[in-house]
């Protein structure tokens, strides 16, 4: 099925120089599938005015993006943009209806992003909803999913993994 989303969406890094096509702490080119209508996208504000940038609209794309590519198109975007004082994450955070989303990126290694990906939802359920590190890691194992947003082949961009923890009641909001 089409799944619109916008491939892009960042903010200015907290000083390293990176083109758009890269994702990482600032976000960037997480090429998340799940961005899409109805999604909030939480970033981590590290430069005076944030430098927002959003684009890289796909009419759809699989998860993985495995061959490095997705179904462009142009597009236009309603988005309301907030700033939380004082609360973020490392890396970026998107809301669902139903889940949290947490990201972890590395170079071309798959299992060092998902390795990222489970400390920063391991770091998230600890400071957003006071688990403790044994706790987090068991519930990880029992009720969160693991994917990957992008693992092009051949690797010239980052490999992109994402941690989905479920809404319970153990996690309703963050940023609390």
């Amino acid at each position: 099925p089409l799944r619109p989303m916008v491939g892009v969406i960042g903010v200015a890094t907290d000083g390293e120089m990176l083109t758009n096509g890269f994702a990482g702490r600032h976000g960037g080119n997480l090429d998340n599938h799940l961005h899409g209508p109805g999604a909030t996208v939480f970033l981590p504000v590290r430069q005076p005015g944030g430098m927002l940038a959003i684009g890289d609209m796909h009419a759809s794309m699989g998860d993985g993006e495995v061959c490095f590519t997705g179904v462009e198109i142009a597009g236009e975007l309603t988005i309301r943009v907030d700033l939380l004082k004082g609360k973020q994450g490392t890396f970026p955070v998107t809301e669902l209806a139903d889940r949290w989303v947490v990201h972890g990126v590395a170079g071309p290694d798959f299992m060092e992003a998902l390795d990222r990906a489970c400390e920063e939802a391991q770091r998230f359920l600890v400071d957003q909803w006071g688990f403790s590190m044994e706790e987090a890691f068991v519930f990880m194992s029992v009720a969160c999913d693991a994917n990957i947003c992008q693992a092009c082949r051949p690797q010239d961009f980052s490999t992109i993994a994402r941690v989905a923890i479920p809404k319970v009641s153990a996690t309703p909001r963050p940023f609390s």
